[in-house]
């Protein structure tokens, strides 16, 4: 039986400076090997982190809807190859900025279609709208004109995106954004269900995740993490849920790239069914060969050094997570094709088939310390399994 006391200890030790609470979940060989909560769920009212404890996903989400969109592959819905406007003509007819040496910009049409395989690989050119770039910029004022609207939808959402330039031509640079979102959007027009809808179906009501999902039901907004960021004392105090309005049952938004709530013990039994091969007690829910394929890396050399920074050295980018490539550049301990991803407020999934092994850590900060928490987390964790 493996000892977890280091774990314990590591997890203690974050909830003395840098967090108010965490919850950390592992499963090995299919049996959860380790679940400890530290902390507080919101320290100004002296709740403590426990199992009930729910936290915002932010893009810890994009691991749920890339595996969903895997759910449709592997039934023959679509191809990796094929062009993205075979499914939505919005995106048919795109324009990509190009730059002079002076900073001039101007757009051209895009040389090449944008591929399935892309919004998966976020290799689309279509970023996220915080950026200072001509794409940035144009997506900011699409998004403004939404909200100006008021509550709109996935839909709607992306019909605008299609209406913003392409930072690069398709395929051809890494960049983080929209992507996911656009995938979800692909998710309702070939399967003919919203998003929340297909997610419950085929994910969350087979795997008994009873506390993930889009909008509040019950008593989850009472059971809501607070979120937490630094003080001017070197502290931490706690701030406004950031996109909580969302999980309003008002809203028609229901997200890719992020927009899910969850448990540690809830997501983890998604992660240990992928970590299992695709199984959940004895019933296939993805093929163990489509996992595989989720897994591999997608980009080339260039594109690698684009995605690289110091909290991924060592993995590369697959169909929407990353995958270990080198276990001597991760300067870590874990296994060849783990794989996973992070949320902004500190949600982190690690899934490892080799091992049968899920890691499944969540905490609410921002900014969200994942280098310095959720790599402890991860060679802690392989330090203690036998």
């Amino acid at each position: 039986m493996s000892s977890f006391k280091h774990l314990e200890e590591l997890l203690s030790g974050f909830v003395q400076k840098d967090i108010a609470g965490c919850g950390c979940v592992v499963t090995h060989h299919g049996n959860i090997v380790f679940e400890g909560y530290y902390g507080y769920a919101d320290r100004e009212r002296n709740l403590l982190m426990d199992e009930n404890s729910i936290h915002r996903l932010f893009s810890t989400t994009k691991v749920i809807i890339c595996t969903a969109a895997m759910l449709l592959f592997e039934r023959g819905k679509f191809l990796l190859n094929d062009p993205l406007s075979q499914y939505l003509p919005e995106f048919s007819e795109m324009e990509v900025v190009h730059t002079s040496t002076s900073g001039y910009a101007w757009t051209k049409p895009a040389q090449s279609p944008i591929l399935v395989k892309d919004l998966f690989a976020m290799t689309s050119g279509i970023p996220y709208s915080d950026g200072q770039s001509l794409t940035a910029t144009r997506l900011r004022e699409l998004q403004e004109e939404l909200g100006a609207e008021g509550t709109y939808t996935l839909e709607q959402l992306v019909k605008k995106i299609a209406q913003a330039p392409l930072l690069f031509e398709p395929g051809s640079n890494w960049a983080y954004g929209f992507s996911h979102d656009i995938l979800a959007r692909l998710i309702e027009v070939v399967s003919g269900m919203s998003i929340d809808e297909f997610l419950r179906k085929e994910l969350f009501e087979p795997l008994g995740m009873k506390d993930t999902g889009y909008q509040f039901s019950g008593d989850q907004k009472s059971r809501m993490v607070t979120l937490y960021a630094p003080d001017e004392q070197g502290g931490i105090k706690p701030i406004p849920g950031r996109n909580d309005v969302a999980f309003e049952p008002e809203s028609k938004f229901y997200g890719g790239g992020s927009g899910l709530f969850s448990t540690p013990k809830d997501y983890t039994q998604f992660a240990k069914m992928l970590a299992n091969g695709g199984k959940h007690e004895g019933k296939r829910i993805i093929g163990r060969k489509t996992i595989d394929l989720l897994r591999a890396n997608q980009l080339t050399e260039h594109q690698l050094a684009q995605f690289h920074n110091p909290y991924s050295e060592g993995y590369g980018y697959g169909l929407g997570v990353r995958t270990l490539m080198n276990i001597g550049a991760s300067n870590g301990n874990s296994s060849l094709g783990e794989f996973g991803w992070t949320g902004m407020t500190g949600t982190y999934v690690v899934i490892d088939p080799e091992e049968q092994l899920s890691i499944v850590y969540m905490h609410q900060r921002l900014p969200n310390m994942e280098r310095e928490h959720h790599l402890r987390v991860r060679n802690t964790v392989y330090g203690c399994i036998e």
